[in-house]
Formats: structure tokens, C-alpha cells, sequence
């Protein structure tokens, strides 16, 4: 082989590699890409769930007022009918 074939191989071999590490730059980027979407929607329905969760403690929050108004009723209602039988004896 003469000197202009091994510049020919080399220029070739330059293209491939050059052809190779864009093609595979795009594919790590594209895949990187879809990795930062994935992540993106995950954190999306962590946050449903977070706020789905905090509803539902509000609910319980209020129920549990809600009991804790009834029991001091019961209890109000307790004592007077304990001072009542007091007085009747």
C-alpha cells in the first residue's frame, strides 16, 4: 500500500469513530432524556399521593373533633345526671 491508501484508511476509520460517538452521544442523550420524563411523572404521582394522604389526615383531624365535641357532651351530660341521682338520695 501506498502512502495516499493509508491516508484513505485512516480518513475512513477517522469518519466511522466520528459516526459512532455521535451516534452513541445521541442515544445516551435521548435515553437520558426519557430517564429525567420517567422521574419527572414518579415525583408527579408521589406528590398525588402525598396530598391524597394529607386530605385524608384533615378528614381523620375533623372526625376525630367531631368525637372528641361529642364525648365532652356525653361527658357534660354524665355529670349532671350523676348530680341529679345525688340529689335525689
Amino acid at each position: 500500500m501506498n502512502e495516499h491508501e493509508w491516508q484513505e484508511v485512516i480518513g475512513t476509520i477517522g469518519i466511522f469513530v466520528l459516526l459512532i460517538t455521535v451516534v452513541l452521544t445521541v442515544i445516551w442523550q435521548v435515553g437520558a432524556s426519557r430517564r429525567a420524563k420517567l422521574q419527572l411523572a414518579r415525583e408527579g404521582e408521589y406528590q398525588r399521593i402525598a396530598e391524597a394522604a394529607i386530605a385524608g389526615q384533615r378528614t381523620i383531624e375533623q372526625q376525630l373533633a367531631q368525637i372528641g365535641g361529642q364525648v365532652a357532651d356525653l361527658q357534660g351530660r354524665t355529670d349532671k345526671i350523676e348530680r341529679v341521682l345525688k340529689d335525689v338520695e
